[in-house]
């Protein structure tokens, strides 16, 4: 018979896009990626877009340099248990979890995640905003396309860090059903692999997007999609110029604002979640 390792979850979520948070503070708990696919089986485990793991950064040797400046590290893993660099509505329920179980009692905090150091507000409304650092594009020259059935679309490729492409549609409908990863190509611009946005103007800096994750397909928000789209954006026109830019990013799970400083900086706001809390027989 399989051991079983009773361990306490928290269930949280950011517009929709899902998580499982496993408090793990003292770095103790090993997660396997078949432990994570499991957690994350919304048939035969609680059901998530992915796992975040609380632990200290101090735990961690890999990231041991980030502990003077972030007590807490944020171990995200996709739903397929792969691991990721950075998610941006995980940030968001992860400082939440941080703020209500009493880990933190500042409104200014700052983790530690693959994608490097993240500093996080928690808002009078409740809402988390998170400085998601400066985008880039992919050091590969080749400008990608995305294709879905018969229809392909140039797409614009941004790292925030995780690796998107953005594609503009004139309907979200023109995505399909998403049911399977869009063909993005040429393959050695996101040799780790992508996420695909498309997207489609509201108004005057406002956009709607939808979005296939890698790793876990389509979800009701991405939080560093988000920010791909609103820097995708903004450069569709040309270069943008001085000053600071908010777009409204609507998702199929509510609503999210983006604002590039005049430095580069994106700031990620939105609601995070706590929905449910217990214990789960994790198995060995």
């Amino acid at each position: 018979m399989a051991r079983l390792n009773e361990v306490p979850f928290v269930k949280g979520h950011g517009t929709g896009n899902d998580f499982v948070i496993i408090p793990d503070v003292d770095g103790r708990l090993d997660l396997t990626p078949d432990q994570v696919r499991w957690l994350c089986d919304r048939h035969r485990g609680i059901g998530g877009n992915g796992v975040l793991r609380v632990v200290r950064t101090e735990h961690l040797p890999e990231f041991a340099d980030f502990a003077g400046v972030a007590e807490f590290f944020m171990d995200y893993r996709n739903a397929d248990g792969s691991l990721a660099e950075m998610c941006g509505n995980g940030a968001r329920v992860f400082v939440r979890y941080l703020d209500a179980t009493g880990l933190v009692t500042d409104n200014d905090v700052v983790i530690a995640t693959r994608g490097g150091l993240r500093s996080t507000t928690i808002n009078s409304d409740r809402t988390v905003t998170i400085d998601m650092g400066m985008s880039t594009p992919p050091k590969a020259k080749a400008l990608p396309h995305v294709t879905v059935g018969e229809r392909t679309w140039p797409a614009t490729g941004v790292l925030v860090p995780n690796p998107h492409a953005v594609v503009f549609v004139d309907d979200l409908s023109e995505a399909g059903d998403l049911l399977a990863q869009p063909d993005v190509a040429p393959a050695d611009v996101f040799p780790d692999g992508v996420n695909v946005e498309f997207v489609a103007d509201r108004g005057p800096n406002h956009v709607a997007m939808r979005v296939y994750e890698r790793g876990v397909g389509e979800t009701l928000s991405c939080g560093t999609g988000a920010c791909a789209v609103a820097w995708a954006s903004r450069r569709r026109d040309g270069e943008p110029g001085a000053g600071e830019t908010t777009w409204q990013v609507d998702v199929p799970g509510g609503t999210v604002h983006v604002t590039e400083t005049a430095s580069g900086a994106l700031l990620l706001t939105g609601p995070a979640d706590l929905v449910a809390r217990g214990t789960v027989l994790l198995p060995g």
